[in-house]
């Protein structure tokens, strides 16, 4: 397993987090508090944090506005990547897209497996970069959103983590 390379210097990113849900408040968004919790245990800052309705234009119009802002480097979604008419993250998103990830769906669903078994299909948990910014969506679990970031996201947003990692690569995504 890889570690954090202690001789490189941990960079701290600009986070903003969505909570895709018609339900949810601030003070019932479980998922949303623990990936907050971990990106300021990790060292990041999170500059943003809001829920968004299960509406692909009102969702669409939010992380246009974060892949906008220049200081915003990552985008973390929770909700709205099941199968139901409700859940359009992926609608929603990909179309914002530059590139895909598609590494990191694969990955989470596999992670997932040995959590939840074959339930995992039904997840279509999805990553990508626009205008230079990162962008992941999980499912709306708090255990979904633990597995996400605790297995994928906390290593790949540290800049100290061999041999790769996507904060590593955020100054690079401008060049063409």
């Amino acid at each position: 397993m890889n570690h954090p390379d202690q001789n490189t210097q941990f960079i701290s990113l600009k986070i903003a987090l969505l909570t895709v849900s018609d339900s949810r408040t601030l003070e019932t968004d479980t998922s949303g508090q623990y990936l907050y919790d971990s990106c300021l245990a990790a060292g990041h800052q999170v500059v943003a944090r809001q829920i968004v309705s299960d509406d692909r234009y009102l969702l669409r119009a939010a992380i246009s506005q974060c892949i906008a802002d220049p200081t915003i480097q990552v985008v973390v979604s929770t909700g709205g990547t099941g199968l139901t008419g409700r859940d359009v993250t992926p609608e929603a998103v990909m179309p914002l897209f530059d590139k895909e990830i598609e590494g990191f769906g694969e990955l989470f669903r596999s992670l997932s497996w040995q959590e939840i078994g074959s339930s995992t299909i039904q997840s279509r948990a999805l990553a990508g970069i626009a205008n230079a910014t990162l962008i992941f969506c999980l499912p709306g679990s708090t255990g979904a959103c633990r597995t996400g970031w605790s297995q994928i996201l906390q290593n790949q947003l540290d800049s100290r983590f061999t041999p790769c990692n996507f904060a590593s690569l955020l100054p690079r995504l401008k060049e063409r």
